[in-house]
């Protein structure tokens, strides 16, 4: 009787490591679910020297661009991927590989919006841990050097990825950085340290590539209210936030 209880226990665990698995993999949009939960791909837009690139904060829903076009009174270029990582294609195309198709189907680009880095840390936050970037109470808010590593290995990437995009001839780019997590579907609050030190990270492969490139951060205007059930993505609240603080600093590039 001790065997079975303890298979079927092993087997629950396992069951819940897979759901665990499946969920993070579904809202964060793996394989082709990359492509289901974005907004289609516009290859010829009104305006094919502004290109977007990064992850399912903009891609999911598309009210960050949606809003940014409106304001402008002319589209954009929409290459963005829900799932999307800065580096790897473990589950969509990476935010580089966007941008490389984006330039290869309009090589008269001069500006880049968007982000990177998020699902880099996000997804094996979600699934094991793996990366250690969660940080629990009892911590007390120290950060374990396992994340830092990680984060610092992702400004390598970013700066390495900007001075590429610098190089193919885009003049300028804006970077839009991450705000806190909420716990909702998944338990992501203790995720905050991370995004602290994910920020001051992009904003410095912002400030030391030879890209014209601005760092935009969100966190002191999102609240959880602007966050959706999932605890990750932007209510369309959040969006309009975003997009306002975008606004200011892509008006002068159009």
């Amino acid at each position: 009787m001790k065997n079975n209880l303890k298979k079927r226990l092993s087997g629950v665990s396992q069951l819940r490591s897979v759901a665990v698995v499946c969920a993070a993999v579904l809202f964060t949009g793996c394989t082709d679910l990359g492509y289901l939960l974005s907004n289609d791909k516009v290859t010829d837009a009104d305006n094919d020297k502004v290109v977007f690139v990064g992850d399912s904060i903009f891609a999911l829903s598309g009210e960050i661009q949606n809003q940014l076009e409106s304001k402008a009174g002319e589209t954009f270029l929409r290459y963005t991927v829900s799932g999307a990582e800065l580096s790897g294609e473990l589950i969509a195309p990476s935010i580089p590989n966007q941008f490389r198709e984006a330039i290869a189907d309009n090589p008269g680009i001069d500006t880049i919006v968007g982000d990177a880095g998020g699902n880099d840390i996000l997804i094996p936050a979600i699934a094991f841990n793996s990366n250690k970037c969660k940080t629990p109470w009892y911590r007390f808010g120290r950060l374990s050097q396992e994340c830092i590593d990680f984060i610092d290995d992702i400004y390598v990437e970013g700066v390495d990825f900007l001075n590429e995009m610098a190089e193919s001839g885009v003049q300028q780019g804006i970077l839009v950085g991450y705000y806190y997590t909420k716990n909702g579907l998944f338990r992501l609050k203790d995720l905050k340290e991370a995004v602290d030190y994910g920020n001051a990270t992009l904003a410095r492969a912002c400030e030391n590539s030879v890209l014209n490139c601005q760092f935009v951060d969100p966190r002191p205007v999102i609240n959880e209210s602007d966050i959706i059930f999932d605890g990750i993505h932007p209510a369309d609240s959040g969006s309009q936030k975003i997009a306002d603080l975008i606004w200011p600093k892509l008006q002068p590039m159009l």
